[in-house]
């Protein structure tokens, strides 16, 4: 096992594409770790990097206190597991397991003895004498993992492993994926535009877009913490609301108001100091759907509520889905199984105000 730590690090294609700009990050010993975000954020380039399929521009990375920069994959003692299995089709799965040790020369005793206790650890002994081409989606990715996993590595990467595999195969894999970190112990970075596999399997997780380190974390501290909108808007499903407003001041109180005119919001005082001490009156509300009740009927008790009309509903069994119109913008609630809307119902939303998260409008960080 081993600490990873990248120190501005840059990666940049031909034509002068950046795919990673300045990444500093430190992956602790032992600890299981996701790089999240979407296509394109620069997530399997940093991971290629890490294992040496990719050169880096410039900056240094370190693993178990060797700078890598200059070593091959062979010489880095890591290992990843591909998105698309990459088997050898001719040979066995146990062939497939053991080529990498047959590779290095380790004694054929030894071989042996790693590729069935690797096998035994996934559950695939009984399939070790199978070719790939007999095998299903569930049972190439375990293989893909033994193949990764008996080198024995002191950092173990996996790219998308899971995306290949239909739903139910992707809840198993993803508890046998947590249970093999548990019982290795070795230091894991999954790569994931899933933020189910990463809430799912992560100690924390680094969010990526456009090549930029957005935020580092335990999923409690993003999701209720986000450090701007993009961070706020991936992390989170159903995507967190947002709607711009313009700061005023009203008998000393800081209000809120959309700049469509449709509502207004009074902020409660520990929100109240954020927008005062900033230097734009030009405010984006976030709120999370979860953090919005939907009525048939103004309740009267004092809190925000805001006129909308139902744009569509959607009743998913333990919960349901509405999108309402609040002035030009579109607002999705998480409502109770219980509740039912129908499109153009007239709907008063009330927010939770303590649940409100407050961006600049132009730089979009969180205030």
């Amino acid at each position: 096992m081993a600490e990873v730590r990248l120190e501005h690090v840059y990666k940049t294609y031909r034509g002068g594409v950046e795919a990673v700009i300045d990444l500093n990050l430190t992956i602790n010993d032992g600890e299981f770790l996701t790089l999240l975000g979407p296509s394109g954020c620069g997530k399997t380039s940093t991971l290629r990097m890490i294992v040496g399929l990719e050169e880096i521009t410039s900056g240094q990375i370190i693993i178990g206190n060797r700078v890598v920069n200059k070593l091959g994959p062979n010489e880095r003692n890591v290992a990843l597991a591909f998105e698309t299995y990459a088997l050898y089709p001719p040979l066995r799965v146990y062939d497939n397991i053991a080529f990498c040790l047959r590779a290095r020369g380790v004694p054929h005793g030894d071989i042996d003895r790693r590729v069935r206790e690797v096998a035994t650890m996934l559950d695939i002994t009984d399939i070790l004498d199978r070719k790939p081409a007999e095998l299903g989606g569930g049972q190439k990715q375990r293989v893909s993992l033994a193949r990764a996993l008996v080198r024995e590595p002191d950092v173990f990467l996996m790219d998308e492993p899971l995306s290949h595999l239909d739903a139910a195969q992707r809840a198993h894999m993803r508890s046998e994926l947590k249970r093999l970190h548990a019982r290795t112990g070795r230091t894991t970075v999954l790569v994931t535009h899933d933020q189910l596999e990463a809430v799912a399997m992560a100690e924390r997780i680094a969010v990526m877009d456009l090549g930029v380190l957005q935020q580092v974390g335990a999923f409690n501290d993003i999701f209720n913490n986000p450090v701007n909108k993009f961070v706020a808007g991936f992390i989170g499903e159903p995507p967190m609301n947002f709607l711009p407003c313009t700061a005023t001041s009203k008998g000393g109180d800081v209000v809120l108001r959309a700049t469509d005119g449709s509502f207004s919001v009074k902020l409660p005082p520990e929100l109240a100091h954020k927008v005062n001490d900033h230097s734009s009156d030009q405010i984006e509300i976030g709120i999370r759907p979860i953090n919005i009740v939907a009525a048939h009927h103004p309740n009267g008790n004092g809190a925000v509520e805001v006129e909308a009309r139902v744009f569509t509903f959607e009743a998913l069994g333990e919960e349901g889905q509405l999108a309402a119109t609040v002035g030009d913008q579109q607002v999705l609630v998480v409502t109770p199984a219980t509740e039912h809307f129908e499109r153009g119902d007239k709907v008063w939303l009330e927010m939770q105000t303590k649940r409100l998260h407050l961006f600049d409008a132009k730089t979009g960080l969180a205030l």
